[in-house]
């Protein structure tokens, strides 16, 4: 579904990304795993195209969009839930919700992807009246990934959904991610430091390394090298 090939890019002057290249299969969850600053978000966002890739190339659904803008890359069906929460405090989850319907063609089916969503969280719907900065950690990081949903993705990009979160809540956010794959085919890639609940979730894993791919495999081949999870992982 989405390719990437060599890709490089960075912020000003400064490279972060050294011809990373990796392969996101339909309906899979695949995790991109390493320590902090070695690229990982980067290689999101240029993907989505709100960083500019200097060399390489991006294929989503065999179409070249490595210079494709970000606004067209969501209209093809990519959607990036970036780090942190980014809600509107202050609304209510329904209209943090709506928000999130903001393209011509999911304005069209907003009721019908209400409906979804809150069939997948169904604590949201019983929330949906409450502002959004009222709710726990773990019930925002949903109302987040639930809004994300509302753009109707065919591939959702989650940048560190779990972090600043308590140990049980975190164990809700990743049976969120594995409800979307399980119970409407979506395909994931998925950026988190912790590592543990990441692999126990994916179904292919690479290892990023000051701006490189160090090793990929199965969750359960990396689960099995100490090698790679002693260098990169910390595990």
């Amino acid at each position: 579904m989405l390719k990437v090939e060599n890709l490089e890019s960075g912020y000003g002057s400064m490279q972060v990304l050294w011809q990373p290249s990796i392969e996101v299969k339909r309906g899979a969850i695949t995790s991109l795993l390493g320590p902090n600053g070695v690229g990982k978000s980067t290689l999101l966002w240029t993907i989505l195209g709100s960083v500019e890739p200097w060399r390489g190339s991006i294929t989503y659904e065999r179409e070249d969009v490595t210079r494709l803008p970000a606004h067209k890359k969501v209209d093809l069906g990519i959607t990036l839930v970036p780090e942190g929460k980014h809600l509107f405090v202050e609304m209510t989850v329904h209209e943090n919700l709506v928000m999130g319907a903001y393209r011509k063609e999911a304005l069209k089916s907003m009721d019908e992807s209400l409906a979804l969503v809150y069939t997948l969280f169904p604590v949201l719907k019983e929330r949906a009246k409450q502002k959004a900065g009222s709710l726990s950690g773990g019930e925002q990081q949903m109302v987040t990934i639930a809004r994300a949903l509302m753009t109707k993705p065919t591939l959702i990009m989650l940048d560190e959904p779990s972090q600043g979160l308590a140990p049980k809540l975190v164990g809700e956010v990743f049976a969120t991610v594995e409800k979307l794959k399980a119970e409407i085919g979506l395909t994931i890639l998925l950026v988190e430091q912790n590592a543990e609940a990441a692999l126990n979730a994916s179904d292919y894993v690479y290892i990023m390394h000051e701006g490189t791919i160090k090793a990929e495999g199965t969750s359960e081949k990396i689960r099995k090298s100490h090698e790679i999870r002693e260098a990169y992982l910390g595990i």
